[in-house]
């Protein structure tokens, strides 16, 4: 095992102060565009995905608080496919999990896996969604805009893919997942413009983060400008995102993946591991070991597929019948494919430099994080280092020190 030494790595940090949040919405939605779509009595649905986006719940309280000082009576609805192994419960047990509650948000949460059909797009396809939000007087789509984990497009994550696939529920993600990640980039906005046309959206709360999980962008578009304005929006978000600074290593370790963290479990785009060929960057790597799955992906491990190297306390923990739902859905099996189990973290993390060719085992490289999303501060084997201090955004801020290893071998 090599020694290992903590690394601060330096991105930008605009954020809004979660004092400022509330403002902030009142400024977003008090806009003459925005603000005249909001009318007294109105029934307007809310959606809320599955993504562990920071704030999400404070965000969404205060859009509820504006809608109800105007008037209006707002609820909230899951978006978000078939997570939640397709069960109507399950996905409002998973925003529940996130703080959005009724007693929190003061507003009722309607979860249905039933879908409407409100038209078809221009090449023939039946298009769906939510029966509460199609039955609602109109609907605002709250979602993150950020780089998808599977594709490139115009439109990757953000609110075209929350209200085609979202709110869409398990049909509409079954019949984007059905042609294959290669045609996601057009049936996305194919099956978005065509939701915009038919459905009663009045607009969308974009959201950004900057590389620290912080909420940097809040903005309201109106229904007619979020074609246009996504993937503006898109190009912020992917020179603010995270990344690690070194391009390459022998070992990634990955403490932890869950769907609360990215819907691959670790966001490729950070750590390499992609499982479709129709996206690339991030970390290049030999082997990769991931040690647990969080709490919050209730055994769904989705992402552990994409490790060489995992330990039986993830595969304990695992749902396998949550998790085939969700890879079934998106037609990717690759990502719940079960690697090498090996029975602590240690013998995973062995495995993987064991099994690495042509790397100086004395000393290899190797690259430790506790997850995909908090990426401020990384570890790195002292193979590393040289590298690491000529690099302006990459600061050395502790000891070479041995991996703290418990009794039974596992990191703590």
């Amino acid at each position: 095992m090599p020694k290992m030494v903590k690394v601060r790595q330096k991105f930008q940090r605009p954020s809004i102060p979660l004092d400022d949040i509330p403002q902030t919405i009142d400024d977003i939605l008090g806009l003459d565009d925005i603000s005249d779509t909001i009318q007294p009595g109105k029934r307007i649905a809310i959606t809320v995905g599955s993504r562990g986006i920071r704030n999400i719940a404070f965000i969404t309280r205060e859009i509820v608080r504006v809608l109800k000082e105007k008037g209006a009576l707002p609820f909230i609805i899951p978006a978000m496919g078939s997570h939640g192994g397709g069960i109507a419960e399950n996905q409002q047990k998973i925003i529940e999990d996130f703080g959005v509650t009724e007693a929190y948000c003061g507003c009722p949460i309607k979860s249905t896996m039933d879908t409407v059909e409100i038209g078809k797009t221009p090449e023939g396809h039946s298009v769906v969604i939510d029966r509460y939000a199609a039955e609602a007087d109109g609907i605002v789509v709250v979602g993150r805009v950020k780089p998808h984990t599977a594709f490139r497009g115009e439109y990757e994550s953000g609110i075209m893919k929350m209200m085609t696939i979202g709110l869409g529920k398990r049909e509409g993600a079954n019949a984007c997942h059905a042609a294959g990640w290669k045609h996601m980039r057009r049936l996305i906005p194919l099956f978005g413009n065509t939701i915009i046309k038919h459905a009663k959206i009045l607009f969308a709360v974009a959201i950004v983060e900057n590389a620290f999980d912080e909420t940097c962008i809040l903005e309201a578009i109106p229904k007619d400008r979020i074609a246009e304005r996504e993937p503006e929006l898109l190009d912020q978000a992917k020179q603010l995102m995270a990344r690690i600074w070194i391009e390459d290593t022998d070992v990634l370790v990955v403490d932890k993946i869950g769907k609360n963290i990215s819907g691959d479990g670790m966001d490729p785009n950070i750590t390499g591991t992609f499982a479709t060929p129709y996206a690339s960057g991030g970390l290049k790597w030999q082997k990769v070991a991931v040690l647990d799955v969080t709490d919050e992906s209730h055994g769904v491990i989705i992402g552990a597929g994409m490790a060489h190297a995992t330990t039986q306390r993830l595969f304990d923990k695992a749902d396998l019948e949550a998790s085939y739902i969700n890879a079934l859905t998106s037609t990717v099996f690759d990502v719940v494919r079960i690697p090498m189990i090996l029975k602590s973290d240690r013998d995973a993390i062995a495995a993987c430099i064991r099994a690495s060719n042509e790397i100086d085992i004395r000393k290899p490289r190797v690259i430790r994080i506790s997850d995909s999303l908090h990426m401020e501060y990384i570890y790195i084997s002292e193979a590393l280092m040289d590298e690491a201090s000529k690099h302006a955004n990459l600061e050395i801020v502790g000891d070479l020190q041995e991996m703290p290893f418990d009794a039974n071998g596992n990191l703590w």
